[in-house]
């Protein structure tokens, strides 16, 4: 790009997460902190494509630049005023940003970047706030509500079982699940079965073993709006650590959120939320990548979820 056009372009700030869903809603809060501290400048996400939907809720980025992990980013990244890695602490996703010839860098301590060192121990939230506030951009780790989405939910107020998430480690039993959604709809609560399309086996299993009818399986069914509303508009949603989990905190929607290899004081909900994190925590193993379910979510039994149920919604006992 030529110094003459440079001239004329915006201030930019080019933030990377490159990621997936519940990794794009913990980074919620700082995204709204860098909107409040350039409120002149166009905020660019690169993250991955099919978040823009979600991306466009947080009301605080301008553009997203479709990216696939910490593959080089295009033209419209080139030469931003800041670049913000709230991916990792380097060093390729450092490389990444400095690939684009950012004049300002905020990031944590290593790859040639200065700025506070990388923790293990904290919340998610917490740490990418922390960071910017180490970079003098004051963020609040709650200020993670999303907007509502503009299509209708496919089954509002229904409650949400997603069985489903990435890795074996997160599996809760199916037939921990099923007895769950025999008793809430033995309650009379409408019951739902959400998951990827490649989680619809594992969707129609429950839902075929609890009684559910077929049009209770939303699993490889619903586009992200469709799940973002669903989410926002559900009663209740009952989940391991997964995205699904995240958008539950970022409605405010009353949720049981399961967790196995990575403690809820690294991932949890908000503790001013209607949210119970349930985990066996002397006994996890820790391997997120396990294809077996992590032992701290094999502590969690079925009369557990049931009881934060009834403390979430009293009137259906």
């Amino acid at each position: 790009m030529r110094r003459d056009e440079d001239d004329v372009l915006p201030p930019r700030v080019v933030a990377l997460r490159a990621l997936k869903l519940g990794d794009l809603l913990v980074a919620v809060p700082a995204l709204r902190a860098l909107r409040r501290a350039f409120p002149n400048h166009l905020i660019q996400l690169a993250t991955s494509g099919w978040l823009a939907p979600v991306v466009r809720l947080t009301r605080a980025v301008d553009q997203v630049l479709p990216t696939r992990g910490l593959a080089p980013l295009g033209p419209l990244a080139w030469r931003p005023d800041v670049a913000v890695n709230l991916h990792g602490a380097g060093p390729r996703s450092s490389q990444v940003l400095d690939a684009v010839r950012p004049r300002r860098r905020i990031g944590h301590a290593g790859a040639g970047w200065s700025g506070p060192a990388w923790r293990d121990d904290i919340h998610e939230r917490e740490r990418w706030c922390r960071l910017l506030a180490a970079h003098d951009v004051p963020a609040d780790p709650d200020d993670l509500l999303l907007a509502r989405p503009d299509v209708a939910s496919p089954a509002p107020g229904a409650v949400v079982l997603h069985p489903g998430a990435a890795h074996g480690s997160r599996h809760w039993p199916v037939d921990r699940f099923v007895a769950v959604a025999r008793t809430l709809v033995g309650r009379g609560l409408p019951v739902v079965v959400t998951g990827a399309g490649a989680e619809r086996e594992r969707a129609e299993e429950v839902a075929a073993l609890a009684g559910l009818p077929d049009a209770a399986v939303l699993a490889g069914r619903t586009d992200l709006p469709q799940l973002t509303a669903l989410v926002a508009d559900a009663r209740l949603v009952i989940s391991a650590d997964t995205g699904v989990a995240h958008l539950s905190y970022a409605y405010r929607t009353p949720s049981v959120v399961l967790f196995g290899p990575v403690p809820a004081a690294w991932w949890g909900p908000p503790a001013n939320g209607p949210h119970v994190a349930l985990s066996d925590d002397a006994a996890r193993r820790g391997d997120p990548f396990a294809a077996d379910p992590d032992p701290a979510l094999l502590g969690v039994g079925v009369d557990a979820v049931l009881d934060a149920v009834d403390r979430l919604l009293p009137d259906h006992h």
